[in-house]
């Protein structure tokens, strides 16, 4: 345990859709943390705010495969605090933070989140990067009434009043990268992610819009996410010829990954890869060249908005910094000073009193990647939807952007091509 007095840095056609949803309730099963059901009612509130100090909680992988990414978030969420602090804090009361370390483990991610809430009584918790680690921690503050921030792009398809999501859900990013690769006239696609929900998930739907832009599916291979060896399913891409590989592998498995493709002989020119987790900070570590992939995210370090400058010195001059942004330890950035906004407007720390706020004002934050709006109702918040193409110094350029800001829809209710029935349906199987 870590506090700010004494903390450790660590750093598609019908009969498609029935075959999609199949793939999903086998592959989401299953696995620990996942779908579990809220308890039925909270004990009364620990939280103690008659001091001149706030808990609250930061639950980050400190330690195994997801470590690659999650050092950053729980790092930048030092930086927010520290920087939160300095301006008189929240309610003019000071953060004291916990840190805890999820290990990449499911269970352990919902056992620190009850200890978070029960035993350090704090406030709120930052954290989590899976979809698993999230599923894991839904139970855990929907029994205790607590509150949770999630910093990270997942697959949608969930809300919950005790969960606030400042990563982008599946309309944000999923459905920008499809439109980018058709307007490249792409017509070949392959699917390569981690074994778990959100891969699962986000291809499923990724395989019913496919089909409504006349994109084939030439293949689609998983390995666990503590696994490595992409050699075999490599292979199959090779066979397969596509045009395009999509990628939804997480943490240090990409690795393997782009090991495997580049020894298959794969290359950016002909066989290109657009990913939904390799961002600035992971780029150089893939241990390989990666100039000429994609990437869809709300935010590049190479963002043009007027309060990214600051937030880049800032970041770059902080202790232990990574000294690159990235859009997830951004999306946590944001997550930290969306409580702050939602605690001043309701004038308490009272989680009901904090819900009630969201839905009765605006609530916005003038964010490094432009002025996001929160959506009271299910509590995602509005993002702008970019592609960035990787350079040699591990930047991206951007190279499509939506445009304008996009409403999160993380339930997919204003699309066409996502019948309700496959709604519903993914929805149970994602737990």
């Amino acid at each position: 345990m870590t506090t700010t007095r004494n903390r450790r840095r660590s750093l598609a056609a019908t009969g498609a859709i029935a075959t999609v949803v199949a793939l999903v309730l086998a592959g989401c099963g299953a696995r620990a943390g996942d779908g579990q059901p809220a308890a039925a009612s909270a004990g009364p509130s620990c939280v103690d705010t008659s001091g001149s100090t706030v808990k609250l909680g930061f639950l980050n992988s400190l330690t195994g495969g997801m470590a690659i990414s999650e050092k950053t978030v729980s790092n930048v969420l030092h930086m927010a605090a520290d920087e939160i602090n300095a301006g008189g804090g929240i309610l003019g009361k000071k953060i004291e933070y916990v840190q805890e370390d999820g290990a990449t483990d499911w269970p352990t991610f919902a056992e620190k989140a009850g200890k978070l809430l029960t035993q350090d009584c704090v406030a709120a918790i930052f954290g989590g990067w899976t979809s698993s680690s999230r599923k894991a921690v839904k139970p855990v503050v929907e029994k205790h009434n607590g509150l949770f921030f999630y910093p990270v792009q997942y697959e949608g398809l969930e809300a919950s009043p005790n969960i606030y999501y400042t990563g982008a859900t599946t309309n944000q990013q999923i459905i920008p990268a499809m439109d980018f690769l058709a307007s490249k006239g792409v017509k070949r696609l392959f699917l390569a992610g981690s074994d778990y929900v959100f891969p699962r998930t986000a291809n499923a739907i990724i395989k019913l819009y496919a089909a409504k832009l006349g994109i084939e599916i030439v293949g689609e291979e998983y390995v666990p996410l503590d696994k490595d060896d992409w050699t075999s399913q490599v292979a199959k891409i090779v066979a397969a010829k596509p045009d395009f590989i999509f990628n939804t592998i997480n943490g240090s498995s990409n690795v393997g990954f782009i090991k495997a493709y580049y020894d298959a002989g794969l290359k950016a020119a002909t066989t290109p890869i657009i990913s939904v987790s390799i961002a600035e900070e992971e780029a150089p570590a893939m241990g390989h060249e990666v100039t000429g992939h994609y990437a869809s995210w709300n935010y590049f370090q190479s963002l043009k908005t007027p309060t990214n400058p600051k937030f880049i010195q800032s970041w770059k001059a902080y202790p232990n910094s990574s000294g690159v942004t990235s859009d997830p330890m951004e999306a946590a950035y944001i997550s930290l000073y969306l409580y702050k906004a939602l605690v001043e407007a309701a004038g308490s720390f009272d989680v009901d009193k904090v819900n009630a706020a969201a839905r009765s004002k605006p609530i916005t934050f003038d964010a490094p990647e432009g002025t996001v709006t929160l959506n009271g109702e299910n509590h995602h918040i509005s993002k702008p939807g970019h592609i960035g193409q990787i350079n040699a110094q591990n930047q991206f350029d951007i190279v499509w952007s939506s445009g304008k800001f996009i409403e999160p829809d993380p339930f997919l209710k204003g699309y066409d091509w996502f019948p309700a029935a496959t709604r519903d349906q993914l929805v149970k199987s994602a737990g």
